[in-house]
């Protein structure tokens, strides 16, 4: 499979997709909250939370990992699914993580337990409800989201149970890319002593919380069937709610850049994540 050619042109893409001309998107420009929030001692361990604009407590919460090949990416970037996911009653967070090559597999995966160890004990001083968290992520953010939701270690080792997490989505993830085949997985999980474990598909179980999965049906960067064969193995396995969308005509960045207000005429997916976590 093809996982990133070319990740600086995805990056370029997804933000001339969603920023040009739209002085809307600036960081913080449609909610409040609270910016550059310390989850550990590393400069990248930090987390911008976004509240709706008209306050309020008890809100349900997204935790958003976003991608860029686990070597890129800034939590700035993504203001506009803070923005976004904020107009519609979800506090958000977005946090930074280390990435490679200062770090490999599954240092990535382990700030994302520990940032949500944060959520869960303070999320409520920001108007979040600790008992409501749901996890998404964009490409390499969605394959650390579907590890943090099948893979029950990493949550353990932060100190939270499986349950933490009322629902996942993840969008356009690589889920199932072995043999590790381009310099990007070398990088990243080249040094993993059993290849397998860095896999999601391989922690398919029937007690996962409910999983939409949703990829563009002209993905060329993280092609569709890591999509399709995630789905079909959590319904082998007997998972009770897995729900797969594909977008005509979206590829890799669009399944994000929809998540914008101004953009969701592309693709109706933040009416379907947003739809899909209220019901989970």
């Amino acid at each position: 499979m093809t996982i990133l050619n070319s990740r600086r042109a995805v990056m370029a893409a997804l933000s001339t997709i969603v920023l040009a001309g739209c002085a809307a998107l600036r960081p913080g420009a449609l909610s409040q909250g609270a910016r550059d929030v310390a989850y550990g001692r590393h400069p990248r361990q930090a987390m911008d939370i976004y509240t709706p604009s008209d306050g309020g407590a008890g809100r349900p919460v997204v935790f958003f990992i976003y991608g860029g090949s686990w070597a890129n990416g800034d939590k700035e970037s993504y203001a506009f699914v803070g923005d976004a996911l904020a107009t519609r009653s979800f506090v958000t967070v977005i946090a930074d993580y280390r990435l490679v090559p200062e770090v490999r597999f599954p240092a990535f995966i382990e700030d994302g337990a520990a940032a949500l160890r944060f959520v869960r004990d303070n999320i409520a001083r920001f108007g979040g409800d600790p008992r409501r968290i749901h996890l998404m992520g964009h490409s390499a953010g969605a394959y650390n989201a579907m590890m943090l939701t099948l893979d029950r270690s990493y949550l353990a080792g932060a100190g939270l149970s499986p349950g933490i997490i009322r629902s996942a989505v993840g969008l356009s993830g690589p889920y199932d890319f072995l043999p590790l085949d381009i310099d990007v997985t070398k990088a990243a999980f080249g040094n993993a002593p059993n290849l397998e474990r860095t896999q999601p598909i391989n922690f398919a179980r029937a007690d996962a919380p409910p999983i939409l999965l949703a990829t563009g049906a002209d993905d060329t960067t993280v092609l569709p069937r890591n999509t399709e064969r995630l789905a079909a193995a959590l319904r082998r396995a007997g998972a009770r709610s897995v729900t797969l969308r594909i977008y005509p005509g979206l590829g890799h960045a669009g399944t994000a850049a929809s998540l914008a207000r101004i953009m969701n005429w592309r693709a109706p997916v933040l009416d379907d994540v947003v739809g899909f976590m209220e019901n989970a």
